[in-house]
């Protein structure tokens, strides 16, 4: 009897192999929530155009439609292939992509509504809004329809806080990697501090202040005599610490004490760490202040630079009474320091040691967790107490010297990132100022252009000053700006690390 005939057994499916496509398909189909997200706010601009009759309603149309549309069709092109978790390193993929992609759909109405206006200039305005720098190369803006300077500034403010931050805060699809996402966003180097257990209720709870602070500044600009739509546009701006304005002159425009000093005190608190207010509303206490080891320092050095400018102002002749010159010492103090950018005057004309000393002061003035720019005041004060351990050291080199802040003991790896980041902070600066000076572009005005666009400061001095835009560089030197400005606003690291071969390993 012949023996039964077992069927051989069917080769296995290979498996498929892992491409490219479907490493970065979680981080592009997320991509696509945020660009519609993104599209959705253009609807505010459009109601305004729509309820103002300001003409400026169809480029919104066209432009909500583009967003929603590739929005969707990274959604649909990512559709189960985007399963995996999230890692950290696609955090920092995400955010970049976000910080590129979006202006990119940002200028649509801009391009539809200002004639001649390049897609170089209009990409560079609006990385400066998501980025909430406040550099512009526009001029007319009193002309401007309402909705076009209504969506700059709200793109101040949404970049101000993060959008990614907004994404994590109302997406609950975030959840499973949204703390990656939140500690590649959030600036400073103390990112895992918890407020809630969970990290949309965090974002939550900091978008909640945000909005409050923004409501209580527009409503003290419109009592302060600003019209509504002036009161609403530079709230989000101060808030955001933008500074874009609706008006050529800026602040000058109202030539108002009162409104300035309704400025002034909202800069100061947006250059606070929100988490700071956040535990403040929850513990009804102004100790959460008391304890934060930047918020009295902010407040500190605005105030010393302030009595050293205003004094300085008043004796060199440049204003008549010491009021005066403290007046508008406060006023730009504040607003460069917190990298904010307003102006009420043109400063790049006061004695050169004050707008030097301004310019100075936004490297570092405002906090981590804020909406500012710069190294952070948190960074300043771990720099400064490691220089006197070193210092220390010498003097007793067996003394056990710990760097604290607030009695807090600062780890070593937390001194080196931090060090690390001021060497990357420095490089940056001189590799992108050499570059601009290789281009034609004088020494001063180089290095303010840079040191502006890396703080998200806005305007700088000689060719960028308050008093001008950054109109009259040539596309490179706009392209140099504009990428210094993302840099600097995801803190360096989040752009560098994807330039690693390391990033990109499976």
């Amino acid at each position: 009897m012949a023996a039964k005939r077992v069927p051989a057994p069917a080769a296995a499916p290979a498996p498929r192999r892992f491409t490219l496509f479907d490493r970065i398909a979680p981080v592009l189909n997320v991509l696509g929530v945020v660009l519609m997200i993104f599209g959705t706010s253009m609807a505010v601009p459009f109601a305004a155009s729509r309820l103002l009759e300001d003409g400026a309603h169809g480029a919104y149309g066209e432009s909500i439609a583009v967003t929603l549309v590739a929005g969707l069709a990274l959604l649909l092109g990512t559709r189960g292939r985007h399963r995996r978790e999230i890692q950290p390193r696609d955090g920092f993929l995400l955010v970049a992509l976000v910080w590129t992609v979006l202006p990119a759909f940002a200028t649509v109405p801009l391009m539809a509504q200002i004639p001649g206006l390049s897609f170089t200039d209009a990409y560079f305005e609006c990385v400066s809004g998501l980025t909430a720098s406040g550099a512009t190369v526009l001029t007319g803006l009193d002309a401007l329809p309402v909705s076009i300077n209504l969506w700059r500034s709200l793109m101040i403010w949404m970049g101000g806080m993060g959008i990614i931050v907004l994404a994590v805060a109302i997406l609950p699809l975030l959840g499973v990697g949204g703390s990656q996402l939140f500690r590649a966003e959030m600036a400073g180097p103390m990112k895992d501090t918890k407020l809630t257990p969970r990290i949309e209720e965090t974002a939550k709870g900091l978008w909640l202040v945000y909005f409050a602070l923004t409501a209580a500044c527009a409503g003290a600009y419109w009592l302060a005599g600003m019209s509504g739509t002036d009161a609403l546009m530079h709230a989000f701006t101060t808030v955001g610490l933008g500074g874009f304005s609706s008006h050529d002159a800026s602040y000058a425009y109202w030539d108002s004490p009162l409104i300035e000093a309704v400025a002034v005190v909202f800069m100061l608190l947006s250059a606070v760490n929100f988490t700071v207010h956040f535990l403040a509303i929850r513990g009804r206490s102004f100790l959460a202040y008391a304890r934060d080891p930047e918020a009295r320092r902010v407040v500190f050095w605005a105030g010393a630079a302030t009595f050293m400018i205003g004094f300085h102002l008043w004796g060199h002749g440049t204003y008549d009474d010491l009021a005066t010159a403290m007046r508008y010492a406060v006023f730009h103090v504040v607003s460069v320091g917190t990298t904010t950018g307003y102006s009420s005057a043109d400063y790049a004309q006061w004695p050169v040691l004050a707008p030097a000393l301004m310019l100075f002061l936004s490297c570092f003035l405002a906090s981590a967790g804020s909406t500012g720019g710069g190294i952070k005041m948190i960074r300043a004060v771990v720099l400064f107490k490691q220089a006197v351990r070193e210092l220390t050291r010498i003097v007793h080199p067996s003394a056990v010297v710990q760097v604290k802040v607030e009695g807090r003991v600062i780890e070593n790896n937390l001194i080196f990132a931090v060090l690390a980041y001021m060497l990357m902070y420095g490089a940056t600066v001189i590799a992108t100022m050499m570059l601009l000076m290789a281009s034609g572009l004088d020494i001063v005005t180089a290095v303010s252009a840079v040191l502006a666009s890396i703080n998200n400061l806005g305007p700088g001095l000689g060719l960028v000053g308050p008093a001008s835009t950054y109109a009259p560089l040539t596309d490179f030197q706009t392209w140099v700006c504009t990428a210094t400005m993302i840099l600097g606003r995801l803190e360096l690291f989040a752009i560098i690390v994807l330039f690693t071969p390391a990033f990109w390993r499976k």
